[in-house]
C-alpha cells in the first residue's frame, strides 16, 4: 500500500497544473483581499488599533480551511485519471486487496493535503508579519497544525464521497470548477457570514468546512483581537466575532469549539462510511 501512496503523491506534485489549480481558489481569494475586499473589510474596524492584523489573521485563517479542500481535490484527480485510463484494472488483478487501495487513495491525498495547507499556513503568516502583524506563538501554531490535520482529514472524506460518483475526467473536472468557485462563500471567506441573510446563514452552516474555519480564525485572531478590542465592550466584541464567522451560534447557543471538532470528525466519519457503500454498491 505504501508504495501506492508515495507514487500518487509524486505524480500529484510532478503535475505541476493540477499543483496549480488545486491552489487557485486559495490564490483567487488571496488576490481579492490584497486588491478589492482588504482596505473595505479593514475600514469596517475604523481606526482601531491593529486593524489589519485581524482582518489579514481573518482571511488567512479561512484561506488556509478552503486549501484542505481544493488540494486534497486535485490529490483524488490521480484516482480519476488511473478510473479513466483503466489502471485501477491492473491494481485489481494484482494482490493488493481493493480495501488497502482505497484506503492508499485516501492516505495519499490526506498528505498531499496537509504538505499543501502547511505551504498554506507559511506563506499566511509570512504576509501578516511582513503587513505588520506577528507570527503565530509556538502553542498557537502547534493547534494550528492539528486543526489543519483534521480540516484535512475531513475534506479527503468529503472529496472522496463525491468522487465516488465520476467515472470520467470531464465529470470530475466540471465537480472541482464548481466547487472550487463556491468554496469561498460556503466558508465565509469571500463575505463575512453575519452579512448574509438568515437564509443563507443556515446553509453556511451545514457546510462543515464553516467550523473549521471558525476553530482556525479562533486560533489565529486571538491575539490581534486582544489588541484591536483592548478596553471595548464584551457585546461589542461579540458581535463582532458572530458577524466574521468567529462564533457560530444556532439560535442563542454558541457551538463550542469541542463541538465543532466534534463536528468535523463526525463529517469525515459518515462521509468515508457512505463513500465505501457507494463504491461497493457499483462493484456489484
Amino acid at each position: 500500500m505504501i508504495p501506492i501512496v508515495g507514487r500518487n503523491i509524486k505524480i500529484f506534485f510532478r503535475d505541476k497544473a493540477n499543483v496549480f489549480f488545486s491552489l487557485l481558489a486559495v490564490l483567487i481569494i488571496i488576490g481579492l483581499y490584497v486588491f478589492f475586499l482588504g482596505k473595505n473589510l479593514t475600514s469596517a474596524l475604523g481606526d482601531s488599533i491593529g486593524a489589519q492584523y485581524v482582518m489579514d489573521s481573518w482571511i488567512m485563517s479561512g484561506v488556509i480551511s478552503v486549501s484542505g479542500v481544493t488540494t486534497t481535490m486535485g490529490a483524488f484527480a490521480v484516482m480519476i485519471d488511473d478510473r479513466a485510463n483503466k489502471i485501477l484494472k491492473d491494481f485489481t488483478v494484482s494482490p493488493i486487496r481493493s480495501s488497502r487501495l482505497a484506503a492508499a487513495y485516501i492516505l495519499s491525498s490526506v498528505v498531499v493535503g496537509f504538505i499543501m495547507s502547511i505551504v498554506t499556513l507559511v506563506l499566511a503568516e509570512a504576509y501578516i508579519f511582513l503587513n505588520g502583524g506577528e507570527l503565530l506563538a509556538p502553542l498557537a501554531m502547534l493547534k494550528m497544525l492539528g486543526l489543519i490535520l483534521l480540516t484535512v482529514l475531513t475534506s479527503s472524506a468529503m472529496v472522496y464521497f463525491l468522487t465516488s460518483f465520476f467515472q470520467s475526467q470531464n465529470a470530475f473536472a466540471t465537480a472541482s470548477t464548481i466547487l472550487g468557485t463556491i468554496i469561498g462563500f460556503l466558508a465565509g471567506v469571500y463575505v463575512p457570514i453575519g452579512q448574509f441573510s438568515d437564509s443563507v446563514q443556515t446553509i453556511i452552516k451545514l457546510f462543515p468546512m464553516t467550523y473549521s474555519a471558525s476553530l482556525m480564525r479562533q486560533v489565529m485572531m486571538e491575539e490581534p483581537l486582544g489588541i484591536s478590542f483592548e478596553g471595548a465592550p464584551v457585546e461589542v466584541l461579540d458581535a463582532f466575532k458572530l458577524m466574521m464567522g468567529h462564533t457560530i451560534r444556532f439560535g442563542e447557543s454558541a457551538v463550542t469549539p469541542f463541538t465543532s471538532i466534534l463536528i468535523l470528525i463526525g463529517t469525515a466519519l459518515l462521509l468515508y462510511g457512505m463513500s465505501i457503500l457507494n463504491i461497493s454498491r457499483k462493484a456489484k
